[in-house]
């Protein structure tokens, strides 16, 4: 806000006071001159009166004068140059500038927190119900200084400076001193030779400056004598013959130097003058006493021009050369010469002479306390007795003429009357136009003496009066349009109505608005336009009518001077700021018109310092381009000034923000950025590095890769997956690979897992767990991966690009972990650093940057952020899609030549905290130590590699690839372990692998699986034995962990070992993704890093072969023809599914394989003579093989081949016992996990009792069956043979079993039961099948039997039932021979024949028990009879409930009975 340090009424009085002349002898200016002073200075801060001065006016009233000022000038006889006018102006304001180091004074208005001013002033919000309190506050308080000291220093120095004018006499001198030394030899003479001198000035028309109020000016006698010479009585006695000549009241001694020059230094004596002369420090920011006539210091002008004329040049020639110059003269020469004081500067002086000869010059030296008070004194009586005296007298002499002259009524106050209502125009030539300011009055019309008589009133506070006057000459000046007069007039009326005491009539504005369009349009004078504006803005101000004010400032903006506009426009906006509602977006506009006028006059410090203070409302409010703008203005001002930190920062923010511009304007301030920084960097080349703005860096994007790039993969050889930079991350693999890591480190744990297992962390990024520091390993790279992105239209090179880092070098192997002092950015025997040479980004891209460090010594590592060259490339033509590198042949791009080093930082925010409460209601945020890693000491290093590793396979189909291993770190490795989800994929064989072909190219041809010549011609199958634990699959370990059969069990440094690996088809079609973790460590235990890992993710296209689908029977035959015992039938269906999109032509079926404890294939029963089994497509086959139990149940399993071609694949042999085992487990997995949901979702089922356990182990069956196939594929015109197995899991008899897993039917979506189902235990009962498997019955006897019935009628036939206890336990048996005579058909059908003895047998059947019973039938006619007819009833020996085993299903027992 704009505050002044005067009020209004002040300012207006002091702008207009009474000027006197003064007229020195040279002896005169020698007294003075021991001071440092010439007699217009000396006086100068005596020339207020500090009491009231009475007088009276034409009516004979007292009128009473306040607070009067005057000035007294030296007597200059050149008018002032314009041109000097200007350059003094100038001068003024660049001295006067904001003190440095002040508290910015804070304005609220609205959002808006605005620094205007030099002291701290915060007003309250909202700022409707403060603001004015606290404009009011700061203007009437005397403890503000100006806060826009440059505008009143220039106000201060227009006023002073305009010339004076004929139309006007405010100007024009009203008395004149003349000042003789006593100590010269004549004194008297001398006054007189003045006074002729000052009569020539006057009178003479040599002389049209300066201008005189009358003709009869009041000449005041002043004798100075310097009391250090004393000669009292001599300048005592002249003076006493001067009042004779002149009066008591024209004359007066004045006594000065009472202070000898050789008197001690150590009397402080104050200095009233400095404020008003040349000093060497700016002290702009005080409250001066005396404000308009202060002079402005300056610590960077070579000139100041002084604004009282003083100018006394040494005589030569009497009055030829004395007045000649003007000091606003541009044109100084060093032969008119000057005093050697401080008025002003020799211009023709360097700025360091001027500086030195002005360096802490004294004022007043030789003055006392009592010599300021007599020149105090002296003021006062020549104003008392002279000045007023005179004033009083010339306004009753002008009152009395005027009346005279015109007839009219002595009183002066009457409003009514009509003043010189009838007179005559003066006399004008021909030429002459009215209308314009060329009509000019001689000295003595009435119209100027009015106006004489006018300012008289004005000069002494007569206000009324002199309103009274040019309201009347305003009426006169209209009629004869005399337009300058006129104008003049109304200007003067208006600051009279203003400063009329009691406010007897409002402010007449429009009188001010008439007198500015006359002058400025019509007299084309706008120094009197600007005066006039000046006046009235101020009393506009003081009325809080800002609005008119500023209109008012904003009328007078022109192109002629860019200094006044830029001054005016500066002030309307703090108009706009004071208003009641602050007009806070004008404001901020109008300052950067002013700031933009400033910047053309040359005002570079005033530029810059109003864009800074209309910055703070535009900054960040959206409107970007206006925000541009201000900041590169800042930023060439600040440069010009050479603050080259400011520009630095402004040219940053025109970078950093979004910007909206074109491609080119964006160019362009990016070059004056890189112009700019690097002549700061030039400044201080050794200094640290800055901060640079482009291209943005996205921290939390920041990944970090520690390991080397994987090697790619040569030929046949696939080099696993394994992690890097270009995968994406997905939290559900992440989850998958902990859970695997997690299993090998509970089975290195020799089972138990860890509870403070952390997972391996090969890449950290944003979604990782970054709370821990990370691992890496000496010598093994560390890779950060930057984002940058290129917010501008126009592409950016970066060259030398490389990362910053801290290191603390730490031996983790000693006890006390010594460390040493940090290292930055050097000691590259610790860690080594790649640079980027050049890095290019095109317009608005977005591109990632991967930057290593070689880490070489254990230790602490703290990655900082990256150091670069930021420049621009000379043409964009070659970044349009089109890789540079082959349009530049030397795949360098072309640089501007414009380049800078700089930096930037990596700070990298962590996760929130939401645990605690007191995290969840205040904003923390946990660590991110990603860009912190621990480097740890040496560690093996594995890598794998996949030797022809197929990418598609059918369904079941085994293929032998070999994995090779290797180790390329620097320590040997061993504990290798592979970890995956699908067991049954993969396998490295049991301990039989090592009959297999050991390297790729021996086993290209041949099987994979171990075979033996079949020399036997025998349908029976062969059978061998294997245990589980020698696959994996035993009890108490982790099929899904296997350990890899190294030899040794260790990988040396470098050494590599490559091992055979089948792999089998998944049984589902479609992609599998199948992963694998290899876990090794080092031989050494480390502290830090206890183990490593690799992953390797295979993709596997699996495409349909065979279904394979088995049912197991009972056999009705008790016993085989070898009398072995107990016998099933197992019907296994064979389809060909395969699309033939593979190529497949057909499938063999080579051989079906069993495995089981209790059971074995024994023969194949329907084969046909053609005993190879062939499949086309969609072909069907049915086998139906016998199973017999094996005699003696041991643990292992028994495996027996039934071989259908003419090599028998032994089953239990890697890799088909491998896969088979494998599968069992899964599947076994698979129904655990089934059960575990349905037992979840259901209610909890009773387990029963174990009576019913062992009716149901009755029908279960543990039999597996292994069909294993060939398959020929035709491929690039060479027939293939491919191989694999399907597995079959029996576990019930007759429930068809699949060789591949079933979807669960998803049970019918009803209606959500809201009740919990009640936990009712109902007993379990068996199903029919399992009460029919309890008891196995069989009837042996004749199929056919003839007899002679015409010899004897009846026909006995022996048949034999046998019975077998099928479980575990002892049963009770009941056989009734009675039919049953449930319906007519039945009694029909069974009666033709009957059983002959018991009807009813009871007998008890031990375990697994076979008995026999003899029992006889009889037939009366021939026929075919059933015999099947025995109910068989069976109970457990200890339970109480009977069974009935239902053999009515069974085949029938057909019997024909023949006649002989």
């Amino acid at each position: 806000m704009a505050q002044r340090v005067q009020s209004a009424q002040e300012f207006l009085q002091d702008s207009f006071v009474p000027l006197v002349a003064a007229l020195c002898s040279e002896e005169a200016e020698k007294v003075t001159r021991k001071n440092n002073l010439g007699f217009c200075e000396l006086i100068k801060p005596f020339c207020r009166l500090t009491s009231e001065v009475h007088m009276r006016d034409p009516n004979n009233q007292l009128h009473i004068i306040k607070n009067l000022k005057i000035a007294v000038n030296n007597i200059i006889t050149q008018p002032p140059q314009q041109g000097a006018i200007r350059k003094l102006l100038n001068d003024v304001v660049t001295v006067s500038q904001p003190a440095e180091g002040l508290v910015a004074n804070v304005i609220t208005a609205g959002d808006y927190d605005l620094n205007i001013s030099d002291l701290s002033v915060k007003a309250s919000v909202p700022w409707y119900s403060s603001w004015k309190d606290t404009l009011m506050g700061l203007n009437t308080s005397t403890f503000y200084s100006a806060t826009t000291p440059w505008f009143e220093a220039y106000r201060e120095s227009f006023l002073q400076s305009m010339p004076s004018s004929d139309h006007e006499f405010l100007n024009h001198y009203v008395a004149c001193m003349l000042v003789v030394s006593s100590s010269e030899p004549e004194p008297v003479e001398q006054f007189l030779k003045l006074s002729q001198e000052q009569h020539q000035i006057q009178h003479s028309n040599e002389y049209s400056y300066p201008k005189w109020f009358i003709p009869n000016t009041l000449k005041y006698y002043v004798l100075l004598h310097d009391v250090s010479l004393g000669e009292e009585q001599r300048a005592d006695s002249i003076y006493e013959e001067m009042k004779q000549r002149y009066g008591t009241q024209g004359c007066y001694l004045l006594k000065i130097n009472s202070r000898g020059s050789n008197r001690g230094a150590d009397e402080q004596i104050p200095d009233p003058w400095s404020q008003y002369l040349q000093k060497n420090t700016i002290q702009t920011q005080e409250p001066f006493e005396d404000g308009p006539y202060t002079v402005i210091s300056n610590k960077n002008s070579d000139h100041f021009i002084p604004l009282d004329g003083l100018g006394n040049d040494s005589k030569v020639d009497g009055l030829s050369n004395n007045f000649k110059s003007h000091p606003l003269q541009l044109d100084h020469t060093s032969e008119s010469g000057c005093f050697d004081g401080t008025d002003y500067v020799k211009p023709n002086s360097s700025m360091h002479e001027s500086k030195k000869s002005n360096t802490w010059t004294p004022h007043g030296t030789c003055l006392t306390l009592t010599d300021h008070d007599r020149i105090r004194q002296f003021i006062q009586e020549f104003t008392f007795r002279g000045l007023l005296p005179h004033i009083e007298k010339t306004i009753r002499q002008l009152n009395d003429q005027l009346i005279s002259r015109k007839g009219l009524s002595r009183s002066l106050f009457s409003a009514t009357k009509k003043w010189f209502s009838g007179s005559k125009v003066p006399e004008k030539s021909v030429n002459e136009l009215k209308s314009t300011s060329g009509l000019l009055y001689p000295p003595e019309a009435p119209e100027l003496q009015i106006r004489k008589m006018a300012d008289l009133c004005f000069l002494v506070q007569h206000y009324e009066l002199a309103y009274n006057c040019y309201h009347t000459a305003k009426k006169d000046f209209l009629n004869d349009q005399a337009m300058l007069y006129a104008a003049g007039a109304l200007e003067m009326a208006a600051v009279s109505a203003f400063l009329q005491p009691g406010a007897p009539r409002p402010y007449p504005a429009h009188y001010m608005d008439t007198a500015i369009q006359t002058y400025r349009d019509i007299c084309k004078n706008m120094m009197l336009a600007e005066r006039c504006v000046l006046l009235s803005a101020e009393v506009l101000k003081s009325q809080s009518k800002y609005s008119e004010a500023a209109a008012l400032l904003i009328r007078l903006t022109s192109e002629d001077s860019d200094l006044r506009s830029a001054l005016l426009l500066e002030q309307a906006a703090h108009c706009f700021i004071n208003m009641k509602s602050p007009m806070v977006r004008k404001f901020a506009f109008h300052m950067i018109l002013a700031g933009h006028r400033y910047s053309k006059a040359g005002q570079k410090k005033h530029a810059l310092r109003c864009y800074c203070q209309a910055m703070q409302v535009y900054k960040g409010k959206g409107w970007s381009l206006a925000e541009d703008h201000i900041n590169f203005t800042i930023g060439r001002q600040s440069f010009t000034l050479r603050q080259l930190d400011n520009a630095v920062s402004a040219f940053r923010h025109i970078l950093i923000n979004d910007s909206k511009q074109s491609a080119a304007q964006q160019g362009a301030f990016l070059r004056e950025y890189l112009y700019v920084y690097r002549n700061v960097s030039q400044l201080s080349p050794d200094g640290p590095l800055p901060q640079l703005p482009l291209p943005y860096i996205n921290s939390s994007a920041t990944r970090v890769f520690f390991g080397h790039d994987r090697r790619p993969s040569e030929g046949e050889k696939q080099a696993a997956t394994h992690i890097s930079l270009d995968q994406e991350y997905d939290s559900e693999f992440s989850y998958q690979w902990k859970e695997l890591e997690e299993q090998a480190v509970a089975a290195a744990n020799k089972g138990t897992a860890l509870s403070n297992f952390q997972p391996t962390q090969y890449c950290l990024n944003k979604y990782s767990d970054n709370s821990r520091f990370p691992l890496g390993v000496v010598e093994e790279p560390i890779t950060v991966e930057v984002a940058f992105r290129n917010p501008l239209k126009v592409p950016l090179l970066l060259t030398d690009l490389s990362l910053l880092w801290k290191f603390q070098p730490k031996d983790y192997n000693s006890k006390n972990n010594g460390e040493t002092k940090e290292v930055e950015t050097s000691g590259k025997d610790m860690i080594g650093a790649e640079v980027i040479s050049e890095f290019l980004m095109n317009s608005e891209e977005t591109k990632m940057a991967r930057l290593k460090l070689f880490p070489h010594q254990t230790g602490e590592l703290h990655i900082l952020g990256v150091v670069y060259n930021l420049g621009t490339i000379q043409s964009t033509s070659v970044l349009d899609g089109v890789d540079p590198s082959v349009v530049l042949q030397t795949g360098k791009f072309i640089s501007n030549g414009m380049s800078v080093r700089g930096r930037q930082d990596l700070e990298i925010q962590g996760p929130r905290l939401n645990s605690t409460k007191e995290e969840k209601t205040s904003i923390k945020y946990g660590p991110d130590r990603r860009l912190d890693p621990i480097i740890t000491e040496e560690m093996p290093l594995l890598e794998v590699f996949f030797i022809n590793f197929p990418t598609g396979l059918l369904c079941g189909e085994i293929r032998k690839t070999y994995v090779e291993f290797m180790n390329v770190g620097k320590c040997p490795l061993t504990g290798v372990k592979v970890v995956s989800k699908r067991p049954e994929f993969f396998t490295f064989g049991g301990s039989s692998a090592i009959l297999t072909p050991l390297s790729p190219s021996a086993s290209e041809h041949c099987s994979a699986y171990k075979t033996v010549v079949k020399h036997s011609t025998s349908l029976y199958s062969l059978t061998s034995s294997a245990d589980s634990s020698d696959f994996g699959v035993g009890t108490g370990c982790q099929p899904e962990v296997i350990d890899v059969p190294l030899p040794d069990s260790v990988l040396l440094p470098g050494a590599s070992v490559q091992l055979p690996m089948w792999l089998r088809g998944p049984d589902e079609e479609g992609v599998h993704e199948i992963n694998f973790l290899f876990y090794y460590e080092s031989i050494r235990k480390h502290s830090k890093m206890c183990h490593r890992v690799l992953r390797h993710t295979a993709v596997i296209c699996t495409s349909r072969s065979l279904t394979v689908r088995a049912t197991v029977y009972r056999s009705n035959a008790l016993e085989d023809e070898k009398g072995d015992g107990d016998n099933m039938l197992v019907f296994v269906d064979v389809e060909n599914i395969n699309t033939s999109e593979a190529g497949v032509k057909e499938f063999h079926i080579v051989q079906v394989s069993s495995n089981s404890k209790n059971w074995k294939l024994q023969e194949s029963i329907n084969l046909s003579e053609d005993k190879d089994i062939k499949l086309a497509n969609r072909e069907k086959g049915k086998l139906c093989l016998k199973a017999v139990r094996c005699k003696h149940s041991v643990e292992n399993y028994t495996f027996a081949d039934i071989v259908f071609g003419s090599e028998q694949i032994i089953s239990s042999t890697s890799p088909c016992a491998d896969f088979f085992f494998r599968s069992l487990y899964s599947d076994l997995k698979r129904t655990r996990s089934q059960q575990s949901v349905h037992t979840s979702q259901g209610a909890a089922k009773p387990s029963p009792d174990n009576a019913v356990r062992l009716i149901q182990k009755c029908s279960e069956v543990d039999l597996n069956i292994i069909v294993l196939w060939k398959a020929y594929v035709v491929e690039d015109n060479k027939q293939l043979i491919l191989e694999g197995q399907h597995h079959v899991v029996l576990h019930t008899v007759g429930k068809e079993a699949f060789s591949f897993p079933q979807k669960q039917e998803s049970s019918e979506i009803g209606l959500f039961n809201f009740f919990r189902p009640e936990n009712t235990s109902v007993p379990a009962r068996p199903s029919l099948d399992q009460f029919s498997s309890l008891i196995k019955t069989s009837l042996h006897y004749p199929e056919t039997y003839n007899h002679p019935f015409h010899q004897k009628s009846l026909c006995i036939v022996p048949v034999t039932l046998l019975l077998s206890n099928c479980s575990q336990a002892d049963v009770d048996v009941i056989i009734d021979l009675r039919h049953k005579t449930t319906s007519p058909e039945t009694l029909e059908i069974h009666g033709s024949f009957t059983w002959l003895g018991q009807t009813q047998y009871k007998l008890q059947l031990k375990s697994q028990e076979v008995s026999s019973l003899q029992l006889k039938a009889c037939f009366v006619h021939t026929g075919v009879y059933n015999l099947g007819t025995p109910r068989v009833f069976a109970k457990l020996s200890d339970q109480v409930t009977l069974f009935e085993t239902s053999q009515q299903n069974s085949m029938p027992a057909l019997i024909i009975i023949g006649n002989v």
